[in-house]
């Protein structure tokens, strides 16, 4: 599967691990990371098997940005590449998640992370604000019906709160119908898209690991889209279901997520922590994160070898224009939880002004700047 690449499996490994450990601001900041540094500036990816995989990464349940990386690692060093690349993104993550987890449960909760991240949260909207701001100028260009497919996916999420997988598979359809001309709608025979979708049998046991791999394996082969579409899926099953968590403890672990870099759904790795300690963190990532990685790597090679075709390309573009539209969305559902008030609102819009006009401006630097100012806002003004 090796084709020619101007970059080693090394380099890759290594710049995933370093997304993983520095990467603030969920998935439209780090899909919009990897559009940046691989596409645009190395130009390691083709802007076609970026798109390719942003919309296999759409179709395929799981975390969207983990998704993306294992099939970035896959264009070139296959499944190697690709579990490689899996392993390097979250493992930094998980390990500082389940750190947080055990200081958690140490001092009976989170009340200097909350205050040193009270900044931190509202920069974080600002980071993604303008990721997803790059994404569409990108992808949705000045085309209408593209404008159209993406407001629609936009105020559906927003509304919704939730990625909806017809809305998106509906605006590759019509994209596909109106940009390329499908065969069937001429005098001759047409093409078909084959979708794929698992099955998991429920299987009861007493085992409370057990009961949190079926949960969260659940939780990764079902739920499409970023890592805050999951969150109602796990509101609903880890505390209104079991029970493992009370509701603070819940909003406890969003706030983790958001405050770690990585993939948001690496806390999950926090939720399993509470729930049954170090094993209880390890058995909620596996579970989480197995089926993205097999959702994507099984169909991968289909998808390169098929995503030239015009009919399949004006599809997948009819996509990626729904899942940036749902990225956008996603940054209004965060902003409304996370901008309570006007210093949280100063600090974000202060971050889209920085970054928009310094195009530089490393994240890491907003992120420890805006640390800083929320810890005096809580606790010195």
């Amino acid at each position: 599967m090796k084709l020619q690449a101007s970059y080693s499996r090394n380099d890759l490994v290594r710049y995933f691990a370093r997304l993983g450990t520095l990467g603030f601001g969920g998935p439209p900041a780090l899909v919009s990371a990897m559009h940046r540094d691989l596409v645009v500036e190395r130009k390691w990816i083709t802007e076609d098997e970026y798109r390719e995989g942003m919309a296999l990464a759409q179709l395929a349940p799981g975390p969207l940005a983990a998704q993306l990386a294992i099939y970035l690692g896959y264009v070139h060093y296959g499944v190697l590449g690709a579990t490689l690349v899996g392993v390097a993104f979250v493992l930094p993550s998980f390990i500082m998640v389940v750190a947080l987890g055990w200081a958690y449960q140490q001092f009976g909760g989170l009340p200097w992370i909350q205050a040193l991240f009270y900044g931190i949260g509202a920069a974080v909207i600002g980071i993604i604000t303008i990721g997803a701001y790059k994404l569409t100028t990108k992808t949705v260009g000045k085309d209408q019906l593209s404008w159209v497919l993406f407001l629609v996916s936009t105020i559906a999420t927003a509304i919704t709160e939730s990625e909806l997988l017809w809305l998106v598979l509906l605006s590759g359809v019509i994209y596909w119908l109106v940009k390329a001309k499908p065969q069937f709608m001429r005098p001759s025979a047409g093409n078909s898209i084959i979708p794929f979708l698992p099955q998991l049998q429920d299987i009861p046991t007493d085992s409370t690991l057990w009961k949190l791999a079926i949960f969260f394996v659940k939780a990764g082969t079902f739920v499409f889209g970023s890592g805050l579409a999951i969150v109602p899926f796990l509101y609903g099953g880890v505390v209104k279901e079991y029970g493992w968590l009370t509701e603070q403890q819940f909003l406890d672990a969003v706030a983790v997520a958001m405050i770690t870099p990585g993939p948001v759904v690496i806390t999950v790795a926090f939720i399993g922590y509470l729930v049954a300690g170090f094993p209880g963190a390890c058995v909620a990532a596996l579970a989480t994160f197995l089926p993205c990685y097999l959702l994507t790597v099984l169909p991968a090679p289909y998808f390169k070898r098929w995503g030239k075709n015009p009919n399949i390309k004006a599809f997948v573009d009819g996509i990626t224009i729904a899942a940036v539209g749902a990225i956008a969305g996603a940054v209004i559902i965060l902003a409304r939880r996370q901008l309570i008030d006007i210093p949280a609102l100063v600090i974000a819009l202060v971050t889209v002004g920085l970054l928009y006009r310094f195009k530089k401006l490393p994240d890491l630097s907003i992120i420890g700047a805006a640390a800083v100012v929320g810890l005096l806002l809580r606790y010195i003004m």
